[in-house]
């Protein structure tokens, strides 16, 4: 009875059936048929009972011995078999359980494999293209629309007359790797100010291509620096408060954290009502803190910067933190405000514009910001507002990374006091 008792234990813990009812059922059955055969054994051997008083007298039965034999059934030998009984029906239930059990379907399967990605709440569907796809949507890569340190960026006329931009990475495997690695940032990011990611090409192992929804007006560096027309003082701002958001969304919102590392204005697009849409991702890096990583504790990890944006303290350790972009970002907003750029060959020695405008910033008391600010305004904008974001560039570039502000913190003093910027209104990019 020990052994029939395991087996029952052991099917009970194998097999994915609902415990509660299971139990239930086995219970139902053990004990019905111990009253059977209990209540079978009693009414021969007891012989008969007492009879109703309105009924007549019925003379006793007597069994014989054959009748006995016929009729009476050892328990010890009926109640294996019924366990037996048991086992093979638990046996059967889980087969059938096992079998019918529900799996998930090839789309759900494929969606996740193309991605890469795994614990996505919400998935955006990105088209994998072929190389032929890419050489058709660009005109054979005709229309050069943009250029960085490893990629090029072509005009393309995608599916249903949508316009678009293919940045191609050709090349060595290092720079493929670079590829790939923007490849699996960009497929988990769905923000509104980050650039838009519509598909892939990963045909060979020495080239790729991205495609991306094409922004009309460009980057903040050919509107702020190299166009004739003059970038408005409610538009700086505005470009100002989403950059914000992107870094917020990239440092405090994604499942796992990520450094832009190159946060500069010629990554910053514009689309056609000049909102503002963070790209290039080649150079980011995943699943960092808030703080700056020790150096005794972690393995410095390298990243790319450009002249002028960069992190002077990462340019000393070499170690990679969230406060690498504040600083960026801090110098976009002096940029922004005074209209130089943050660096400039054709400055005396290549100056920066942080040590142009950085003795200016750290004065306590008399900082002249009516002179700071792009003199091609003339006079066109909000003084309360201009001594804000100087305030923030001042914090954002300070030497020490631990006390420059958040992203959060950042945005907070914006919407605190620059009141129309409280209430953005933007479309979400994933339908």
């Amino acid at each position: 009875m020990h052994l029939e008792t395991s087996c029952v234990c052991w099917c009970w813990c194998g097999w994915s059936i609902h415990s509660t009812s299971l139990l239930l059922v086995i219970s139902s059955l053990y004990f019905h048929l111990t009253f059977c055969v209990s209540s079978s054994s009693a009414a021969v051997s007891l012989g008969p009972t007492s009879s109703s008083i309105t009924n007549p007298p019925t003379p006793p039965f007597k069994p014989t011995g054959a009748a006995l034999q016929d009729h009476h059934v050892d328990p010890k030998i009926l109640i294996p078999i019924c366990v037996s009984a048991l086992l093979l029906l638990l046996f059967v239930m889980g087969c059938f359980t096992k079998l019918f059990r529900r799996r998930p379907s090839n789309n759900q399967l494929g969606v996740i494999e193309q991605k890469n990605i795994k614990d996505i709440d919400e998935v955006c569907l990105f088209k994998k293209y072929s190389w032929e796809d890419i050489e058709r949507f660009s005109n054979n890569l005709s229309q050069v629309v943009g250029s960085g340190g490893f990629s090029t960026v072509y005009l393309a006329r995608l599916p249903a007359t949508i316009q678009g931009a293919i940045k191609i990475h050709f090349g060595s495997e290092r720079l493929h790797l670079v590829f790939k690695q923007e490849l699996d940032i960009l497929l988990r990011l769905r923000n509104d100010n980050i650039v838009k990611l519509l598909g892939y090409c990963d045909d060979g192992d020495d080239q790729g291509a991205l495609v991306f929804e094409y922004l009309p007006n460009g980057s903040l560096q050919e509107k702020l620096h190299e166009s004739d027309s003059v970038l408005p003082w409610r538009n700086r701002m505005t470009i100002a408060f989403q950059l914000a958001q992107a870094i917020e969304y990239l440092h405090e919102k994604c499942s796992l954290q990520i450094v832009h590392g190159d946060i500069k204005a010629s990554n910053v697009l514009l689309d056609e009502y000049m909102n503002c849409k963070l790209c290039d991702f080649g150079s980011a890096k995943m699943g960092f803190s808030s703080m700056v990583m020790p150096s005794s504790s972690r393995t410095k990890q390298m990243m790319v910067g450009s002249p002028g944006y960069t992190d002077p303290h990462y340019l000393r350790t070499g170690i990679a933190s969230k406060k690498n972009d504040v600083y960026s970002f801090g110098v976009i907003i002096l940029e922004l405000i005074t209209g130089m750029e943050a660096f400039s060959p054709e400055r005396q020695r290549g100056q920066l514009l942080t040590s142009i405008a950085g003795p200016m910033l750290m004065k306590s008391e008399g900082m002249n910001v009516v002179e700071m600010v792009d003199p091609r305004l003339e006079g066109d904008f909000d003084l309360e507002e201009a001594k804000t974001m100087l305030s923030i560039a001042a914090l954002c570039i300070g030497h020490s990374p631990i006390l420059r502000p958040s992203a959060t913190q950042i945005l907070q003093t914006i919407k605190d006091q620059i009141s129309f910027l409280s209430t953005p209104t933007l479309l979400p990019l994933c339908k």
